[in-house]
């Protein structure tokens, strides 16, 4: 567990946030629980959201539920979706301007549990007790720790799973024919309340 306890300088996730997503593949996010209990996935499929992105929540500016996407970069962003999963994010970019990068699948080396955001948040125990949590600090409960990186011939780029608008960004980055990676599905038509939870951050 020696090689998790240690984290990226703010340094790394103040920068464009398309950067940001292709350099956390293979990097790990660990997770903090009671009893100094610590549980960590490799980090294999993500995407990216930006202020200019109206799939973004923080298109339409700061409220009370994206406030930590506007301060400083390198928080958790995490949110509630269709009454039923939490979903993680890391904040990008300097702060003052929106992006976050959504992890989407993580490698449990083997074990179950990691693919697709809920599913990797409820293996995870993350909640939105997370919610602002310090990414860059080793005090947090929730961190993304340096480990090697995927070769570049196997990361995959592709429009991002399941939005309803800015369809055409590829702004997905995954590992090629990885098993907890999420399968891809293009956006189709959802009843209203879904497509208003939709967006991701």
């Amino acid at each position: 567990m020696k090689e998790l306890l240690a984290t990226y300088p703010r340094e790394f996730y103040a920068r464009p946030t398309l950067a940001v997503a292709a350099d956390l593949l293979g990097t790990k996010l660990v997770r903090r629980l009671p009893g100094d209990v610590l549980i960590a996935g490799r980090i294999v499929e993500v995407e990216a959201y930006t202020k200019d992105d109206s799939a973004c929540h923080a298109f339409k500016g700061v409220t009370e539920r994206v406030k930590v996407m506007f301060g400083p970069p390198g928080h958790a962003y995490v949110y509630f979706i269709y009454g039923m999963h939490y979903c993680v994010n890391v904040v990008t970019e300097p702060e003052g301007t929106a992006g976050a990068v959504l992890i989407r699948a993580v490698d449990f080396a083997g074990a179950t549990g990691g693919s697709g955001p809920g599913r990797l948040c409820k293996t995870m125990a993350i909640d939105m007790d997370l919610y602002g949590a310090d990414l860059c600090s080793l005090q947090s409960n929730l961190w993304i720790s340096p480990a090697e990186q995927f070769a570049q011939e196997d990361i995959g780029v592709s429009e991002r799973v399941g939005v309803s608008s800015a369809k055409d960004r590829l702004w997905r980055f995954f590992v090629k024919n990885h098993l907890d990676v999420t399968t891809y599905r293009p956006y189709a038509q959802k009843k209203k309340s879904e497509k208003n939870a939709e967006r991701l951050g």
